[in-house]
């Protein structure tokens, strides 16, 4: 099994995203992150993302969504060829006694403090997502109170791009 990220640009318009995610849940395959958002062109979303799986199921992907009629272009991302970020918002709790490990190791992680009260603190982290799972895993020990996760956004390196590759 391997993990794959999918790169699709699609018509900005409702609907598109209950197409596409159904026709993964009509195959079976699972969707391990899911990001998507308008691009410089209203007209059009970007759409990001990962799975995991046999180079067989992603070949069944790709084809199944290159027949949609709401999608533009799709195309696998090559891990090797891209960068991808993720980011987080983390609530944990803090008292006296361990607030200052907390922000030594906000800092170290290069993360910011967004929200200060004097029972938690309230983290942004963005990065690769060994990174952000790291920084979560050191977290626990504090007691996370709450998480919210955004899928991988991922770009080409160089002037590759989805339109012109």
């Amino acid at each position: 099994m391997r993990k794959y990220t999918i790169g699709m640009l699609v018509v900005n318009q409702s609907g598109v995203l209950t197409r596409i995610s159904g026709m993964f849940a009509r195959r079976g395959f699972n969707i391990d992150s899911l990001e998507v958002g308008v691009t410089e062109d209203p007209t059009r979303s970007r759409m990001t993302i990962t799975m995991t799986g046999e180079d067989y199921d992603r070949d069944q992907i790709v084809k199944q969504l290159e027949k949609l009629h709401d999608v533009l272009v799709v195309r696998e991302m090559i891990p090797e060829s891209i960068v991808s970020r993720e980011l987080i918002l983390l609530k944990v709790s803090a008292s006296s006694a361990n607030r200052q490990e907390i922000i030594d190791a906000v800092n170290i992680f290069r993360n910011k403090i967004i929200d200060f009260s004097p029972e938690s603190l309230c983290i942004e982290a963005t990065g690769e997502t060994s990174k952000i799972e790291a920084f979560i895993e050191l977290m626990k020990q504090y007691g996370i109170l709450e998480l919210c996760r955004t899928g991988t956004v991922s770009l080409d390196r160089g002037t590759k791009s989805l339109t012109n590759s």
